[in-house]
């Protein structure tokens, strides 16, 4: 199987393509990936404005195709249309997820109340002790992304590129640290 799939299934038309992605042949999925990569990259690069959302985008839309690749149907339209319209909807989620982390930083940002004019106030160093304790708490990783974040004010881009992870990953520690950080210190703003 590993030998054979760059030769034999690149010259196959979009039909016998299709039926290989719907019994899930790996080599029509390879081909596949060979063939529409970058129309589904250059979709998502244009909607996204940044290569690595675009590079996020296009191994979901494919992830979704080896797995829904059964839900397919040749009647309704080419191929190519139907990896479009995953395309579209995965950009739409990855904009829906960028709509929302930047309203969880900002959320995160209120809850910490960490600007100038709050450290004279008494309370301010009780905020910072909390904060940093609930910082303690979270797992290594998403303690990292938010430190960079915030401490040493970098870009998702700029901590992937520190920690060397992937950004979908630094995102992911990042979306999940805040909202740890939330639900932690929801009870000592409640009181």
């Amino acid at each position: 199987m590993g030998t054979d799939m760059g030769t034999g299934t690149d010259t196959l038309a979009d039909a016998d393509l299709a039926r290989g992605i719907i019994d899930g042949d790996e080599a029509s999925l390879a081909t596949a990936y060979r063939r529409w990569a970058p129309l589904v990259h250059a979709l998502a690069r244009r909607s996204l404005g940044d290569p690595r959302e675009a590079e996020d985008v296009t191994q979901q839309v494919f992830l979704a195709v080896w797995r829904g690749g059964r839900g397919y149907r040749p009647e309704r339209g080419p191929v190519a249309g139907w990896l479009v319209g995953i395309t579209r909807r995965k950009i739409a989620d990855a904009l829906s997820a960028r709509t929302r982390r930047t309203e969880l930083v900002g959320a995160a940002g209120a809850l910490l109340v960490l600007a100038d004019d709050t450290r004279t106030r008494p309370e301010a160093a009780l905020d910072r002790v909390l904060v940093r304790h609930e910082l303690a708490k979270l797992p290594t990783p998403q303690r990292r992304v938010l430190h960079l974040a915030f401490y040493e004010d970098l870009t998702q881009t700029q901590i992937a590129q520190r920690t060397g992870w992937p950004l979908g990953t630094v995102k992911s520690h990042s979306r999940r640290g805040l909202h740890r950080l939330r639900d932690g210190l929801r009870p000592a703003a409640e009181v």
